[in-house]
């Protein structure tokens, strides 16, 4: 695949991110390429500065925005790597998304045939998680997956009333 840069949203000219998920600085009249490192949650990091200030920004970010047009809405729409490896910023493996879509993971190999249904094979039970204001609230294990399943609605229900 060919390399792809493009300027950085709000830093033309003096940053490029690459759709391989590579960030260059073009400081100093040289182009630079940049090491990222994980922050705590495994997501790649660099900090960026203009004007004397400096901000830390997500690498899988700065190519959505760059490649994919997304611009940060807060909770609305995530960036979602698709692999599940948030050290790989490849632009094909990024993905607009909602909350509801990055926190079911059914495009993960499941267990289950209902969202937020997981067979616990330690326990041989199924178990129903659903996420609320991006926090994952444990609804309990089943003997049944339809009863898993029943647990996860009826918790749907009551936040879409809420």
């Amino acid at each position: 695949m060919e390399e792809i840069w493009k300027d950085v949203p709000d830093y033309d000219g003096m940053y490029k991110v690459s759709n391989l998920g590579r960030v260059k600085s073009l400081k100093c009249g040289r182009d630079l390429i940049m090491t990222a490192n994980p922050n705590s949650d495994g997501y790649l990091r660099l900090n960026l500065t203009k004007n004397g200030k400096g901000k830390n920004l997500k690498v899988h970010q700065l190519v959505a925005a760059g490649f994919l047009d997304h611009a940060p809405c807060g909770l609305n729409l995530l960036v979602n790597h698709k692999d599940f490896n948030r050290q790989n910023n490849n632009v094909k493996n990024l993905e607009i998304v909602t909350p509801r879509v990055n926190g079911n993971k059914k495009h993960l190999i499941s267990s289950s045939k209902y969202t937020g249904v997981s067979w616990v094979k330690s326990r041989s039970k199924w178990l129903a998680q659903i996420l609320i204001n991006g926090k994952q609230k444990n609804l309990g294990r089943f003997d049944s997956e339809y009863d898993a399943h029943m647990a996860y609605e009826k918790a749907l229900l009551a936040v879409a009333r809420e």
